[in-house]
C-alpha cells in the first residue's frame, strides 16, 4: 500500500497548501510544515492507526502537533485523509469561526488530539495520555490481549526542547518506560532570532539518553526513505520511549527561505510561494490537490478504515465474552460518577472533631475512589502532606501500570501539563497534587485545561498564611486570586468536613477543571443542624442567621469558623448577622438571581472574611463593604501568632468590623452601617 513515489507528492501538496493558507492570511508559520512534511506524510500513509470517520475511536493512535506554530501541518493532513476538513477551511486559516486556528485546539477541529501551541505543552501531555492510556488498558485487562497497542506520536520543535516542561515531562517518561511515546524531534537549528546556536547548544540526544530514552537518528528527514526506516524501526519498542532526532531544513522546497529564519514565522510571499511550487513542480491551481495525492491518500485511509473494523470487531468479542469486564471498560469510557455520590462521601466524612480539610478531602478521596474508577492521580512529592494516595492500592510504576498512585517527582508544571493529557484520553478524571502556593508553577497547564474544559481535580492544600513557620514563601496569598482570574476554573475551598465532602461530590460531576482549596490546620465541624445548611453545589448558603440581620459576613474556608466566632461577638453587643459561607465564588455566580439575593440580599452591609488577597470580592461586598484578607505577604511565625498579628482572630475581625464601620466622632457609638442610622452624627460609613 505504501508507495515512496506518492508520499513524496504528498509530502509536496502539504508544503503547497500550508504555503497558500498562510499567504492568503498574511499570517502564522509556514517553516514548520514545509520542514516536516515529509515526515509527516510517511506517518499519515503508513503508520498511523486512525479512523477518519470515528476520530474518537479508542483503538486509534494518538497525533500530537507539541510544535502547534506549524498548525497548517495538521490542517493539511486532515484535509487530504479525509476527516472532513474542508479546503475552504483551508482557505480560511486563521479566520473567524473557522475550523482551522492559529493553533490546533481540541473540541473545535476534528482529528486535533490536544491543544498545543505553548512550546512543550504538547510533549508533556502526551506523556499524560500514555499514562492514563496505561492505566486503562492495565485496569481492565485490555493489555493482555493482542489489538491494544496504540502509540503516540508526536511532533516537536527546537522550542519544545528548550523549553523546561519538556524536560520535566521527558525525565519522568523515561523512568516510567512509556515506551509507546515515540517523538519527532524537528531538528532544524533554527528559531525565531536566527540559529539555535546563540542559546541552545547541548547534545539533545545525549540529554534523551540520560533520560533513558531510546534515540534514533535521521540524518535527512527530508527523504522519505529515511523517515520511512526510522518510523520502522521506532514502532518496534525496545522497552523505552523513542525520540527520533530528524535533521530537516526549516522552509524546505523553498528555493530563497529554505534553511533560514525567515521561513519560522511568516508568510514566505507571493514571489517566493511561486518559486516554492515551480521548485516542487506544483502545476496544479492554487488550494487543489492532484487526482493521484488524492486517490493515494484515499487508498490510505481505506487501509486505515479496515484495520479498524478488523480492531473493533476483536473488541466487541472481547467484550461479549466477559459482560463485567465490558461493564468495567464503559466505567472508564464514560468516566462514571455515582448520582447519590454526595451522600456516599458524607457517610466517611470525619465530621467527630476538629479535622484538617486536608485530612478530611484524603479520607474522602478513599470512598471517592471506590465509587469511581476512573479517578486516579498523585502529587508531586508531596503526597504524605496532601493526603492524595488512594490507601491499598499500588503505585503507577514500570511493571505496574495497573497502579493508581502517580509519583510525579518535583514536577509541577509537566504534572498539571500531564494531568491535562491524562483527562484528554479520555478514559480518566486524573487528579494532581502540590501546595497551593506551587499552583503557581502549574498556571499555564492550568490555563490550557480550562479552554479544553478538561475535568480534572487539582487537590491544593496549604492553602493559607496559617502555613505558618514555613514563611512568605510558602504562603499562597495572591494564588487564590489567579486561580479565580481563568475563565472556566471552578474553585473551591470547603470550610470543614461537611463541606469538603460537597466539594468532591462537586468535582466529581463537574465538566471542566475544579481546584479544591484545603487547609493545614485543624478545623471545627459544623454542628448537626448547622450542617443541614451545606449546599457546596449552589456556592453559596447561609451557616447562621438573625432574623432582619444588620451586617453579612462572607467567609470561605476556614475563616467561616472565624466568622460564625466573631459573629458571637457582635451578638453580644446588639448587632444581628447573617454568616454566610462561600466556598465557591464561581457555583454561586451560575445560581439564578432569586437564589444569589436570598443569600446575600443587594440591601445588605457585607464584609468578606479570607486568608488571602481581597482582590475581586467588590463584586459581593460592593464599594460600601468590607473586605478583609492579606493585602500584604506573609511572614514565618505560628501559625497562631500570624492569625493574632494579621487580625483573624474574633475579636481581631469585630475590631475591624468597628473601625469600618464607625464614624470619626468620639460622641459616636453607631457601628449599625445602616442606611437609615438615626445617629446625630453624619459621618459614619453608610
Amino acid at each position: 500500500m505504501f508507495d515512496c513515489k506518492m508520499a513524496k507528492k504528498t509530502a509536496d501538496t502539504i508544503r503547497v497548501l500550508s504555503a497558500e493558507a498562510i499567504q492568503k492570511a498574511k499570517s502564522g508559520h509556514p517553516g514548520m510544515p514545509l520542514g516536516c512534511a515529509d515526515y509527516a506524510a510517511v506517518l499519515w500513509s503508513k503508520y498511523l492507526r486512525h479512523d477518519p470517520s470515528t476520530p474518537g475511536w479508542i483503538g486509534r493512535d494518538r497525533f500530537i502537533l507539541s510544535a502547534g506554530h506549524g498548525s497548517m501541518l495538521i490542517y493539511s493532513l486532515l484535509h487530504l485523509f479525509e476527516y472532513g476538513l474542508d479546503m475552504e477551511e483551508l482557505k480560511n486559516f486563521r479566520q473567524w469561526g473557522s475550523l482551522t486556528p492559529g493553533h490546533p485546539e481540541l473540541g473545535h477541529t476534528e482529528g486535533v488530539d490536544i491543544t498545543t501551541g505553548p512550546l512543550g505543552s504538547g510533549f508533556a501531555s502526551a506523556v499524560g495520555m500514555s499514562i492514563a492510556n496505561r492505566y486503562f488498558a492495565a485496569r481492565t485487562g485490555l493489555d493482555k490481549t493482542d489489538f491494544y497497542s496504540n502509540k503516540i506520536f508526536i511532533i516537536s520543535g527546537d522550542g519544545c526542547m528548550m523549553e523546561g516542561a519538556t524536560s520535566e515531562a521527558a525525565s519522568l517518561a523515561g523512568h516510567l518506560k512509556l515506551d509507546d511515546l515515540i517523538v519527532f524531534y524537528d531538528d532544524n537549528t533554527i528559531s525565531i532570532e536566527g540559529s539555535t546556536g546563540i542559546a541552545f547548544t547541548e547534545d539533545v540526544a545525549a540529554r534523551f539518553a540520560a533520560y533513558n530514552w531510546r534515540v534514533i537518528r535521521c540524518d535527512n528527514a527530508n527523504d522519505i526513505a529515511q523517515c520511512d526506516a526510522a518510523l520502522a524501526e521506532a514502532v518496534k519498542s525496545d522497552g523505552r520511549p523513542t525520540i527520533i532526532v530528524g535533521k530537516t531544513q526549516i522552509g524546505f522546497g523553498a528555493p530563497n527561505k529554505q534553511g533560514k529564519a525567515s521561513a519560522h514565522g511568516e508568510p514566505l510571499g507571493d514571489e517566493e510561494l511561486a518559486a516554492l511550487r515551480a521548485n516542487l513542480g506544483y502545476t496544479e491551481p492554487a488550494f487543489t490537490v492532484a487526482g493521484d495525492v488524492k486517490a493515494y491518500c484515499s487508498s490510505c485511509v481505506a487501509a486505515s478504515k479496515a484495520q479498524a473494523a478488523e480492531w473493533n470487531a476483536k473488541f466487541q468479542a472481547f467484550r461479549d465474552a466477559d459482560p463485567a469486564k465490558a461493564a468495567l471498560i464503559d466505567q472508564y469510557l464514560n468516566q462514571s460518577v455515582p448520582e447519590n455520590i454526595l451522600e456516599e462521601l458524607l457517610k466517611v466524612a470525619p465530621v467527630d472533631k476538629p479535622t484538617a480539610s486536608r485530612a478530611s478531602s484524603g479520607a474522602i478521596l478513599q470512598k471517592a475512589a471506590e465509587l469511581v474508577p476512573a479517578l486516579f492521580g498523585g502529587a508531586a512529592d508531596l503526597a504524605p502532606s496532601t493526603k492524595s494516595n488512594i490507601k491499598n492500592e499500588t503505585d503507577f510504576a514500570p511493571g505496574n501500570y495497573a497502579g493508581r498512585n502517580i509519583h510525579f517527582g518535583v514536577r509541577e508544571l509537566a504534572m498539571g501539563l500531564a494531568a491535562n493529557g491524562m483527562a484528554a484520553n479520555g478514559t480518566a478524571i486524573p487528579y494532581s497534587s502540590t501546595f497551593f502556593v506551587f499552583s503557581d508553577y502549574m498556571k499555564p497547564a492550568i490555563r490550557l485545561a480550562a479552554i479544553q474544559k478538561l475535568h480534572q481535580i487539582y487537590i491544593f492544600t496549604h492553602d493559607s498564611f496559617y502555613v505558618g513557620e514555613d514563611g512568605p514563601t510558602h504562603e499562597p496569598i495572591e494564588q487564590i486570586a489567579m486561580l479565580r482570574s481563568i475563565p472556566g476554573v471552578t474553585v473551591i475551598r470547603p470550610a470543614e468536613a461537611h463541606e469538603v465532602a460537597g466539594a468532591w461530590a462537586a468535582a466529581l460531576q463537574a465538566d471542566g477543571p475544579v481546584a479544591l482549596l484545603l487547609t493545614r490546620q485543624d478545623l471545627r465541624p459544623y454542628d448537626a443542624e448547622t450542617a443541614k445548611n451545606v449546599n457546596v453545589a449552589r456556592g453559596a448558603f447561609v451557616v447562621s442567621d438573625d432574623e432582619d440581620f444588620d451586617l453579612v459576613l462572607l467567609a470561605t474556608g476556614s475563616e467561616v469558623n472565624l466568622a460564625l466566632d466573631a459573629a458571637e461577638l457582635l451578638r453580644q453587643e446588639d448587632v444581628k448577622v447573617r454568616v454566610v459561607s462561600m466556598p465557591s465564588q464561581e457555583l454561586f455566580l451560575q445560581q439564578d438571581f432569586e437564589y444569589q439575593e436570598e443569600v446575600l440580599p443587594s440591601y445588605s452591609t457585607v464584609v468578606s472574611i479570607e486568608a488571602a488577597s481581597t482582590f475581586g470580592w467588590e463584586r459581593f461586598t460592593g464599594l460600601e463593604g468590607l473586605n478583609i484578607g492579606l493585602n500584604h505577604f506573609g511572614a514565618s511565625a505560628p501559625y497562631k501568632v500570624l492569625a493574632e498579628k494579621f487580625g483573624f482572630t474574633a475579636q481581631g475581625i469585630v475590631d475591624q468590623i468597628k473601625d469600618y464601620f464607625s464614624c470619626d466622632d468620639d460622641d459616636c457609638d453607631c457601628t449599625c452601617g445602616d442606611d437609615d442610622c438615626s445617629c446625630s452624627c453624619d459621618c459614619h460609613k453608610e
